[in-house]
């Protein structure tokens, strides 16, 4: 038997390439398939542009409103002279001089009495040269007088200060009242100020400070001058 195909001959020699080539060609074409787009034709209208045709601009109708002419002014009063007889008598205003003569006797300086204006000053407590005196706090320098005035003072409000009036009111923990107060210049206390949770401390604050005694007033430079003077109380409310 004779074979017809040539021995040398091998199909499968370049199968691969022709592989790799078919493949590319169809993701290519696959490629292009699937992105490709098409548009239905009828549904676009674009219009057609009439450069021929004018544009119509609607002017609005006005009327022009014409105000009547303004009336014309009244006719002028007729001018009436009238005279009057001068019979009243016109009294001049003399005008004395104010230039001294030698027969005018002139006031010496030192004869006119000059008043000294008293200025209300106030200086701190903290500051004065010489601190308010409180009865029984005469000894001692001035550091040493403002602690015996201030431990007087609280000594006092403790036992003057009606302390159950708080419970009376209702209130309970804690109880702060700040006052605030003034020693002028004679030593009397003056200006008494009171802050408090409830106004019936207040008046019991305000009513205990006006009866402290009268003090010896402060000083500065030598003069008597008001000295504003704060102090809190405290005290708590026993349940």
């Amino acid at each position: 038997m004779e074979l017809k195909k040539n021995p040398k001959a091998n199909v499968g020699r370049n199968s691969s390439l022709y592989f790799a080539i078919g493949l590319a060609l169809m993701l290519f074409l696959t490629n292009y398939a699937i992105n490709y787009k098409t548009y239905d034709k009828s549904a676009i209208d674009i219009g057609q542009l009439n450069l021929d045709q004018e544009i119509e601009e609607e002017i609005p109708i006005t009327e022009q409103l014409q105000t009547p002419p303004p009336p014309p002014p009244p006719p002028a009063a007729p001018e009436q002279i009238s005279v009057v007889e001068d019979e009243e008598e016109v009294v001049e205003t003399v005008i004395e001089s104010t230039e001294s003569n030698q027969e005018q006797e002139i006031v010496k300086v030192e004869d006119v009495a000059v008043e000294e204006v008293e200025e209300d000053i106030e200086v701190p407590f903290a500051v004065i040269e010489n601190v308010p005196v409180f009865p029984g706090c005469e000894s001692g320098n001035n550091d040493a007088k403002k602690k015996c005035m201030s431990d007087k003072i609280s000594a006092f409000v403790n036992k003057k200060f009606n302390t159950e009036l708080a419970s009376e009111l209702g209130l309970t923990g804690r109880q702060r009242i700040n006052v605030i107060f003034k020693i002028d210049k004679t030593g009397n206390i003056t200006g008494i100020r009171a802050r408090a949770p409830h106004p019936g401390l207040e008046k019991e604050a305000a009513r205990v400070i006006g009866l402290l005694p009268q003090m010896k007033p402060g000083k500065q430079r030598g003069k008597p001058v008001t000295v504003p003077y704060s102090l809190p109380i405290v005290f708590q409310v026993q349940e």
